[in-house]
């Protein structure tokens, strides 16, 4: 704040109201429920849907988000598990592939994500195949280090479509 302040920053925008007191999440009309929005660039999965908890998976550990959470942007890890219960007791699991998760004051959160899918619809055999082939492909002989990078990213996303089907 004190190099905000120093180049001017703080004053100007403080000035119109873009910078205001800093404040927990305690101000709510959602009476310990969360109102999440869940998309991804193509598709809005869930908009203004009212769950109790939230749990997944950032750069920052696993997180557990009720109502009223302290404001919060934490970054997705990438083939993670969002796993979203609602207030009819039904869960919701979706793998995703990276993203952001913005956790505001009004007991709201915002799911960007990359790609995501339900559990459910992973094919696990076909993950399986991939992880074989891919490892195949990264310990052979003649792979140029392209070739063997491509085989890694491939290996690591069926591993964690594996992983997130056995959650």
């Amino acid at each position: 704040m004190r190099f905000l302040r120093s180049i001017g920053i703080v004053q100007r925008f403080s000035s119109v109201g873009a910078i205001s007191r800093r404040s927990y999440a305690t101000e709510t009309n959602w009476a310990g429920k969360i109102r999440l929005n869940f998309v991804l660039p193509h598709q809005t999965l869930l908009k203004d849907f009212e769950a109790t908890q939230v749990n997944l998976q950032s750069s920052e550990g696993d997180m557990g988000i009720l109502a009223d959470h302290v404001p919060t942007i934490a970054q997705l890890n990438n083939g993670s598990v969002i796993e979203i219960l609602a207030a009819d007791n039904k869960p919701r699991k979706f793998f995703v592939s990276g993203g952001f998760a913005v956790i505001n004051t009004d007991s709201s959160i915002d799911i960007n994500a990359i790609e995501a899918v339900p559990l459910e619809d992973l094919d696990v055999e076909a993950a399986r195949k991939g992880a074989d082939e891919a490892s195949k492909r990264l310990s052979a002989s003649g792979a140029s280090e392209k070739e063997k990078a491509e085989a890694r990213v491939e290996f690591e996303l069926f591993e964690a479509v594996l992983a997130a089907a056995k959650a």
